[in-house]
């Protein structure tokens, strides 16, 4: 399988920014449908929402849906305010090393994925991270060396809250340490459950259980996979191994600090690495984050993208994503 990624940077919202959404609006209005138009907030509400929790980035959501064109689904989606469930599986971890680094493993449908890397100086913020819902961000870290990830929580409530990907956004819009990100994490509300791991310039680190009928969780674990603090959804733990994948990790977290090398090529390997793309859980790709450095890296088996937050050069490239032998086409 051969998916196209490409790297775009833009410092305010603009002409690329606007070419993004036409191209990429069909899908993700087809889905943000699927439940029909009654299931989704309404703009008034989306807006309310955005007022009463991140009033920071209304004006932000504002240019956003001006550039989108104005209409009124078109504001719904980008409140990003209750959208419909959406699962994924993915590994992340803090290296125990005396730099700060995170790294993770999105594993998703290729198929309802932006592949894009955004860059943007949004409100005098620079930020760098792989966009969802085309400003919301799945990872990402942000010029004052905070850099953060998502997994999902591994369970089936929906409730009233944002899609985690908008508040990774703000979050680095608005936080410069773990503990103002924890402190944002405690009290947003999100619309399922989520795990995210913040680390920042001096390697301070937490990990936010997040979750839509109970008050967030901000703990000090290193560590998350796709289960909270126990497992409270069988089906998808047995099929997306999330305890194995812990257990695998946390050893590597207890036994010697091992090269950062070496860390990060666990990632590219089984039980971390996963080819079930047929399931939706295959992994996407794997990133590193240095956020002191300001660097990011985006691997594959077979490919390695380097960026540079700081001197960040837009291109594409055409990776090649290996599937199990039942699932490739002879």
């Amino acid at each position: 399988m051969e998916l196209l990624w490409r790297a775009v940077s833009e410092d305010e919202p603009g002409p690329k920014w606007a070419g993004l959404f036409a191209e990429l609006w069909p899908d993700y209005h087809r889905w943000w449908l699927r439940e029909g138009e009654d299931a989704r907030p309404t703009y008034w509400e989306g807006l309310r929402a955005l007022k009463a929790h991140m009033p920071e980035l209304v004006p932000l959501y504002e240019q956003l849906c001006e550039l989108a064109g104005g209409s009124d689904h078109a504001a719904r989606f980008l409140s990003f305010h209750q959208p419909p469930p959406y699962l994924s599986g993915c590994s992340q971890a803090i290296w125990p090393g005396a730099e700060p680094v995170l790294v993770r493993n999105y594993d998703y449908d290729p198929h309802a994925f932006d592949r894009i890397l955004l860059h943007t100086c949004w409100q005098g913020r620079t930020v760098l991270g792989t966009s969802d819902g085309m400003w919301g961000l799945v990872d990402g870290m942000n010029d004052a060396g905070l850099a953060v990830s998502l997994t999902f929580g591994g369970r089936q409530v929906v409730g009233d809250g944002f899609g985690v990907p908008l508040i990774l956004r703000y979050v680095l819009q608005t936080c410069e340490t773990a503990e103002e990100a924890g402190r944002a994490l405690g009290r947003l509300p999100t619309h399922m459950s989520y795990n995210v791991t913040v680390v920042d310039a001096k390697r301070r680190f937490l990990t936010a259980l997040m979750a839509p009928d109970r008050p967030a969780q901000i703990t000090h674990a290193a560590v998350a996979t796709n289960h909270q603090a126990r497992v409270e959804w069988d089906a998808h733990a047995r099929v997306t191994a999330t305890v194995e994948r812990e257990r695998f990790l946390l050893q590597r977290l207890t036994l010697h600090v091992e090269p950062e090398a070496r860390f990060i090529g666990a990632f590219l390997k089984p039980p971390l690495y996963s080819t079930a793309f047929d399931r939706g859980f295959g992994t996407l790709y794997t990133a590193v984050y240095r956020p002191a450095q300001g660097e990011m890296e985006l691997r594959w088996p077979r490919a390695k993208w380097a960026l540079d937050l700081n001197r960040f050069v837009e291109g594409q490239r055409m990776i090649y994503t290996p599937e199990p032998p039942s699932a490739q086409v002879v």
